[in-house]
């Protein structure tokens, strides 16, 4: 049986990628952690700026290339080392498409490997597809 995924004004975004048999969803620092393939791939962060919108997780070798092509993408103003899509974007949801659309395509720009704690038992908020 699936567990329940908390529920975030970003669902629309990470639709796609629930269905992935690799598929996580985690809470981290107050927003919602989404990993594939054991990697994370996006944070969705529905509070104030700069924590309103999304954060692509990706190694700082990929900034430029990531950013040439999808110019509306800034650096993390906080965390530097990963870029970020404001919610505010005029393009936000067109962008936020293309992201999920290259995280799908296994493109190796984005993610990064992490060390994912285990939740303690009863307090489960992640689930493997």
């Amino acid at each position: 049986m699936r567990e329940t995924l908390k529920p975030d004004r970003f669902d629309w975004v990470v639709e796609p990628l629930v269905d992935q048999p690799s598929f996580i969803q985690k809470a981290m620092f107050g927003c919602l952690a989404y990993y594939l393939y054991g990697k994370l791939v996006l944070v969705t962060a529905a509070r104030k700026d700069p924590w309103k919108g999304l954060l692509i997780p990706t190694s700082l070798e990929f900034h430029d290339s990531l950013r040439r092509e999808i110019p509306n993408l800034k650096k993390h103003p906080v965390l530097g080392k990963w870029l970020y899509l404001p919610e505010a974007s005029d393009v936000f949801e067109e962008v936020a498409e293309k992201i999920v659309s290259l995280i799908l395509s296994c493109d190796v720009r984005l993610g990064v490997v992490t060390l994912m704690r285990k939740a303690k038992s009863g307090n489960r908020k992640s689930r493997p597809v």
